[in-house]
């Protein structure tokens, strides 16, 4: 049986949505590298000097080109990353998934329990526009949710904690965002890419999102399913006592800025963080 074409779920469109940072990037240690798209980050590991590297997750819809123009400009003309590992499958994460599956041919990794939202099986519940929180809740219905059709091109972790290609870090399940949603931590630094299990501002207010307010907050309020999950999920990240950390909103943070915000976010993440009410809190 041929395989099924790559393609986005029927509500997949360009959102009009933009921050400050947009189309900044950071080098946050010389192997890793955040770039803003739009109001999410992307973020490249590896040396540009060796030529290896792996992308972090694929942006917003119809930012492809933008994205190959960023490898590019890091790794040289006609680079290619050795795969593409997703921490989930929000629209905002593999917004340019299929065109850069097909541009590069490379694969895709993906926690086992993410698998259904990209492979066209499952889509993800619906956005909590009820839920505490500003304008960008609000808005949240109109965001594609439908899954997406990865077909055999997207591949599990493997089950013992390693990452293909990235030899030094190693995954860690972090649920309650999404079922599946995972982060990347390297020992040997402490260096942490957290996803949105938590991030650095506050993603259901357009003005912060606006304006890119740092601010060490739990995940975004109108996609996150499970609270507890997500609260066992940032003790679990602020145990590791990571040196820097890069989210999937927000600029990267470090040092006593992260280690100090990310302590009080995990001891108080009821009170900062979990909404008082939505149609996902208990």
């Amino acid at each position: 049986m041929a395989d099924e074409p790559l393609h986005y779920g029927e509500d997949y469109h360009f959102i009009h949505a933009t921050s400050a940072a947009s189309g900044l990037g950071v080098s946050v240690l010389p192997d890793l590298y955040c770039h803003t798209i739009q109001i999410v980050n992307i973020c490249l590991v590896g040396r540009p000097d060796d030529h290896a590297f792996v992308l972090v997750d694929a942006g917003m819809p119809g930012s492809a080109d933008d994205i190959v123009s960023v490898v590019e400009d890091r790794f040289g003309s006609g680079s290619r990353p050795q795969a593409i590992v997703l921490t989930h499958g929000h629209f905002d994460h593999v917004g340019a998934i299929v065109e850069l599956v097909k541009h590069w041919n490379v694969p895709v990794y993906a926690h086992p329990a993410e698998l259904p939202y990209l492979t066209g099986k499952a889509s993800y519940p619906e956005p909590d526009a009820s839920v505490e929180g500003g304008f960008i809740a609000k808005i949240s219905p109109f965001f594609p949710n439908e899954p997406i059709q990865l077909d055999n091109r997207v591949q599990p972790l493997p089950a013992d904690g390693t990452v293909p290609h990235l030899p030094e870090f190693r995954w860690i399940h972090t649920p309650g965002h999404t079922p599946g949603h995972i982060s990347l931590f390297r020992p040997r630094d402490a260096a942490l890419i957290a996803g949105d299990a938590f991030v650095t501002v506050r993603q259901d207010s357009l003005y912060k999102v606006l304006t890119q307010q740092i601010e060490i907050s739990g995940p975004p309020r109108y996609y996150t399913i499970d609270w507890r999950a997500a609260r066992e999920s940032v003790r679990k990240l602020a145990a590791l006592f990571p040196s820097v950390a890069i989210t999937g909103h927000g600029a990267p943070v470090a040092g006593k800025e992260l280690r100090e915000g990310l302590t009080k976010l995990a001891r108080d993440f009821d009170r900062i963080a979990t909404p008082d009410y939505g149609k996902y809190v208990h």
